[in-house]
């Protein structure tokens, strides 16, 4: 992995139809009401509080401003509607493909199924890519989550079969602690 910390300008981009941008004040209540829904976080841990919620928001913008990328905010082009967020990420998790760059998303139900949690990690996938230069980026998912890993492979990533763990920020014996990994390379040119 090549050395991509500390950008000195956060990245923002857009895609045909969605913008990710810099997170904003007014994204909290709405990314609040996106984390307290059972079905979006169905395969996440566990369910925040307001304050747990903004804090996360915190911790996202500190990295962002650290690094110029990572979980961006995902805005609607047509109507300016925040939908959640997609990115890049360094996981602070040892995990055991550690050091590793992950793609992650997480929309609002209202978006799903029409095609914006693979637009926009298309193109969080480009600037993983071509304008920080990695060679691999990664993603992982609890093994049943079949969402996920749909959008993993509509992206073009590929299960690597012999990689699936046991996530440590997960207790031993949740049903969500087994983890399917997700690769991509850096296409050759």
């Amino acid at each position: 992995m090549n050395d991509i910390a500390a950008r000195a300008h956060p990245i923002e981009f857009e895609t045909a139809r969605l913008r990710l941008r810099q997170w904003r004040e007014s994204d909290l209540a709405p990314f609040f009401e996106l984390a307290r829904d059972p079905q979006v976080m169905e395969f996440l841990l566990p369910l925040p509080t307001r304050a747990d919620s903004d804090a996360m928001v915190e911790r996202i913008k500190a990295r962002i401003a650290a690094n110029g990328w990572g979980f961006w905010a995902v805005e609607h082009r047509e109507s300016g509607a925040f939908m959640g967020f997609t990115g890049l990420n360094s996981p602070l998790a040892d995990l055991p493909f550690s050091p590793c760059v992950e793609i992650g998303w997480r929309f609002a139900r209202q978006w799903w199924g029409q095609g914006f949690a693979s637009e926009a990690a298309r193109g969080a996938l480009q600037v993983g890519f071509e304008r920080l230069a990695l060679d691999e980026i990664v993603a992982f998912t609890a093994w049943n989550n079949t969402r996920s890993a749909a959008v993993m492979e509509r992206i073009g990533m590929h299960e690597d079969v012999g990689g699936a763990f046991d996530h440590p920020l997960v207790p031993e014996g949740h049903t969500l602690r087994r983890h399917r990994l997700y690769r991509i390379a850096r296409p050759r040119r």
